[in-house]
């Protein structure tokens, strides 16, 4: 009976190893880390079960809507606002020149804008807010409420 729980013992921790072995390997090459096409840029949580995420595959940084039923494409960024509103959120880590005597520091600008670009007709179609939706839901309740003589 000893023995016997001696190896169970002695064959959990050799399964541990070689799991532990397993994972440190996968994390040094990368494996289930995606091919690096496909990088998540932000992610913001807009509720319980919805966020709005940034994402950039290739050249394309596209802002998509996820909820747990679907995912919505809102908008195609232009990558370099975003690259540069990446920058101005990161702490500098090169060396800040001084001013030389008497000079004024330059103020840094301020980031622009981003400007995007709807993929759909309307940036709220398909989603709660499209007015379009809701009307046709009144008009179909309507309908259905009517009294016939």
């Amino acid at each position: 009976m000893t023995w016997m729980i001696i190896r169970l013992f002695l064959s959990l921790a050799l399964i541990g190893g070689v799991l532990w072995f397993a994972a440190r390997l996968a994390k040094k090459k990368g494996l289930g880390q995606g091919n690096g096409l496909i990088e998540v840029i932000a992610r913001q949580r807009m509720g319980r079960a919805s966020s709005v995420n940034v994402v950039r595959i290739a050249d394309l940084v596209l802002v998509i809507g996820a909820t747990e039923e679907q995912v919505t494409l809102l908008a195609e960024v232009d990558p370099d606002a975003v690259e540069d509103a990446l920058q101005s959120r990161r702490p500098a880590r090169a060396r800040v020149e001084q001013p030389e005597d008497g000079e004024l520091p330059t103020p840094r600008p301020a980031p622009s804008l981003v400007a995007a670009r709807s993929s759909s007709p309307g940036v709220l179609a398909g989603s709660v807010l499209d007015r379009n939706g809701w009307g046709s839901l009144v008009d179909e309740l309507r309908e259905r409420t009517v009294r016939r003589s």
